[in-house]
């Protein structure tokens, strides 16, 4: 299709505003300074015509372009993305740095020049070249993760705003905080969204549709020592660090972890450790395809820290479980056509879709469990959470493509 792109302009906009999550905070946003983005895109939707966006009290975004189909029958369609990024690596004072038509050689990063982004390491690299690709500047990761959604959407929302022509039924644009501490969802008014199917654009290399993602539970242990004066502690002082830190020395080396795991292959990761003599708290999250091996995993889990609680006579162990969301494929099997309408979205927009599996989860997990089935399309976003992200122009053109050849199919289709 013939159109000014503005997703570059936006997405070089929106990452220098410092919306890092913070998973520490009892708050919602679990940092005051995501609503500066909210309020941003508010603005920004109104100026191209989406006159209703609004920001709720939690810092949700909520807007409508109206259908003006013929039909009266069409579902209301919503696309979806968080305005958050995540705490592993720094947010604050994001210089993204264009890279035109890039060769193939190492990209150094100038603010520190032992980071660099590798075909070696990055091996997705190798079929980007000759795209503009962005990165950040070595200090800090660069927000692709989900920034180059929300510019997605809001360039698609231009788009159908300028050609009305495009024949789609009600659409609802919803932006999100807190996706990366895993709330991304707990404040949204279902009503107030208002929609009947959903996607998520949260996905990495070009093509990728994905509607299977992990189960996840995290896990609480808190092991208890004995304290006593170290001066006379002989026999007397068990100290719960040392006892925590065997429990986890203890874990699997070669299997059971992110690092030796892959593909449908689930595991259990250690996140926090905190703690003193008395008592000291270990962090899990549990993660896996199948929602049944969440349970088995945390039974084996306990049996572990039983005998290792067992060798230390008097110390104790607690161990709580927290349902964090469920594989959207649960929900998403009964209703194939979701899925494959994004799928004949790509092909119409010249893509070659991939069906993939997601070694994570997104808002469209918990989204589909409470009402709005919603796979997760493509942005091009790569090595998330880390000072080497990177993300191709070309690849967020073609996710704003896409949704333009999907909201014609729904309108055709339904």
């Amino acid at each position: 299709m013939s159109y000014s792109y503005s997703v570059e302009e936006r997405f070089l906009r929106y990452v220098q505003v410092d919306t890092t999550a913070d998973p520490n905070s009892t708050s919602f946003p679990s940092s005051a300074k995501q609503k500066d983005l909210s309020s941003m895109l508010v603005s920004e939707l109104k100026s191209i015509g989406v006159s209703d966006a609004e920001m709720d009290e939690w810092g949700y975004v909520f807007a409508t372009i109206p259908s003006n189909s013929d039909r009266s029958d069409l579902p209301t369609i919503c696309f979806c993305s968080h305005m958050d990024t995540a705490p592993d690596c720094s947010g604050t004072n994001v210089k993204p740095l264009v890279h035109r038509s890039y060769d193939g050689t190492p990209i150094v990063l100038p603010d520190d020049e032992s980071q660099v982004i590798t075909t070696e390491k990055h091996p997705y690299l190798r079929s980007k070249i000759g795209d503009d690709l962005i990165t950040a500047s070595g200090l800090t990761l660069l927000g692709a993760d989900d920034k180059a959604g929300v510019a997605i959407i809001m360039d698609f929302a231009q788009y159908i705003v300028q050609h009305p022509q495009i024949k789609h039924g009600p659409i609802r644009i919803l932006f999100t905080p807190d996706e990366e501490v895993g709330r991304g969802v707990e404040h949204l008014d279902m009503e107030r969204l208002n929609a009947d199917y959903g996607y998520t654009l949260d996905g990495g290399p070009l093509g990728d549709i994905e509607d299977e993602t992990f189960s996840a539970d995290a896990v609480k242990m808190t092991f208890h020592g004995v304290s006593a004066h170290p001066g006379y502690a002989k026999n007397k002082l068990i100290h719960s660090m040392k006892v925590a830190a065997e429990f986890i020395e203890s874990l699997p080396k070669d299997s059971w972890s992110p690092e030796t795991t892959s593909g449908r292959e689930g595991f259990v990761h250690p996140v926090a450790i905190k703690g003193g003599l008395e008592s000291t708290t270990v962090q899990f999250i549990i993660r896996d395809h199948d929602t049944s091996k969440l349970m088995e995993y945390e039974t084996r889990l306990k049996s572990m820290a039983e005998k290792v609680v067992k060798k230390h006579p008097g110390a104790q162990f607690d161990f709580e479980v927290f349902e964090q969301y469920r594989n959207m494929k649960e929900i998403l099997q009964d209703l194939p056509f979701v899925t494959d309408y994004a799928v004949e979205a790509m092909k119409r927009a010249g893509i070659e879709p991939k069906r993939a599996i997601i070694r994570g989860g997104t808002d469209g997990s918990r989204l589909s469990f409470m009402g709005l089935p919603c796979p997760n399309i493509f942005t091009g976003e790569m090595a998330i959470h880390s000072r080497y992200e990177y993300v191709s122009i070309q690849d967020m053109q073609k996710a704003v493509d896409t949704l333009v050849e999907l909201v014609q199919i729904w309108e055709k289709h339904q």
